[in-house]
């Protein structure tokens, strides 16, 4: 177990790392993720309000729907990333991450209580529900057994309220953060551990934690806050920008609208961008160098991929070098080594698309 965020997380269960991420990528496991925060918001402004902090077409979005969005600042950098959902239940859902709870419960609640005093009508709850991902290629046939629901249904980002497994009062969204196909469960705090012991009685089921949850989304090419994308990172550098809303690009009316905007026409000076290595597995802050030994950026995760058995990493690199098959190195203990721009994500995903 680790500290994280004020919470105690778990690295790994008895099966170990490697053989619990492989069982993810073959057949299911089940990680709690439940120190994510969970917040509903309630009123007739609720979309306005939410279009006035992130980038995405909210407006857009049908009941059970949801998408990736990310929280900017005036600088055009990247405050958090979050999942928010337009709930058939007249209200919208919205995960984030458990590291920017405190400044993104902050600038959503300063932000209410400016819109309010201006006549608005917009509230936020935050939810004590846990959060448990189950996520894997046999994840649907698990699931199906606990849900009168037709899981056949339910694409990808979409969302609903549920009984799971004979525990009411469950929102089911089908996403997750390993690449597979997969379902995410707000679940009753206190029905939380009765679901989850459900849900490991299948054999198929094994228990994960973070360390093959950080794996597995690295193969996945998907970001990780703190390490990726942060404050100082733009939406056209961290590669993207496909999370703006067209909509919402015409009108310039987010944070950092006018910075992002001309980011992306001017194109960026750096970008975020895959990398195989030989060698030692190499570690964020890693220092990329050119063909000729010169520093052209920095690794921002990194690892040994267990589904590919050769070294995967993600970084920033100057524009000039980010196309993939361009020859780098990377510096790991003061020696360098061969490295190659390569395209992400670095192991097929398989998000399920509805019939």
């Amino acid at each position: 177990m680790v500290p994280f965020a004020g919470w105690s997380l778990p690295v790994q269960y008895g099966r170990g790392h490697l053989e619990s991420h492989l069982h993810t990528r073959s057949h299911c496991s089940l990680f709690d993720v439940s120190h994510m925060l969970q917040t509903r918001v309630y009123g007739r402004d609720r979309v306005k309000f939410l279009e006035s902090l992130v980038v995405g077409d909210i407006a857009e979005l049908k009941p059970g729907q949801g998408t990736l969005t990310l929280l900017t600042n005036e600088r055009g950098g990247i405050v958090d990333d979050l999942i928010v959902t337009n709930t058939a239940e007249e209200h919208l859902y919205v995960v984030s991450n458990a590291g920017c709870a405190d400044k993104d419960l902050a600038i959503m609640k300063g932000r209410a209580a400016e819109l309010r005093a201006a006549g608005s009508d917009v509230h936020l709850e935050v939810s004590d529900n846990a959060l448990l991902a189950l996520q894997g290629p046999s994840m649907a046939q698990v699931l199906q057994a606990g849900l009168s629901d037709d899981l056949a249904k339910l694409s990808f980002m979409t969302s609903i309220t549920t009984t799971v497994f004979g525990v009411p009062g469950c929102r089911v969204t089908r996403c997750g953060y390993t690449g597979e196909d997969g379902v995410e469960i707000s679940v009753p705090a206190g029905q939380a551990v009765e679901l989850a012991e459900r849900l490991l009685g299948v054999p198929e089921v094994w228990p994960a934690g973070l360390a093959a949850r950080d794996s597995l989304r690295l193969e996945a090419g998907l970001c990780l806050y703190g390490n990726d994308i942060d404050e100082t990172t733009t939406p056209a550098e961290a590669g993207l920008m496909w999370t703006l809303g067209k909509r919402r690009r015409a009108a310039m009316d987010f944070p950092g609208a006018a910075i992002i905007m001309a980011q992306a026409k001017e194109k960026p000076k750096r970008r975020r961008v895959g990398l195989t290595s030989v060698g030692p597995p190499v570690r964020p802050h890693a220092v990329i160098l050119d063909p000729e030994g010169r520093p052209v950026g920095t690794v921002t995760s990194g690892c040994p991929s267990p589904s590919l058995g050769k070294n995967i990493a993600m970084g920033y690199v100057e524009a000039a070098h980010s196309r993939p098959g361009t020859a780098l190195a990377v510096e790991v203990r003061k020696k360098q080594h061969p490295a190659l721009v390569t395209k992400m994500p670095f192991v097929p995903t398989h998000y399920y698309v509805a019939k």
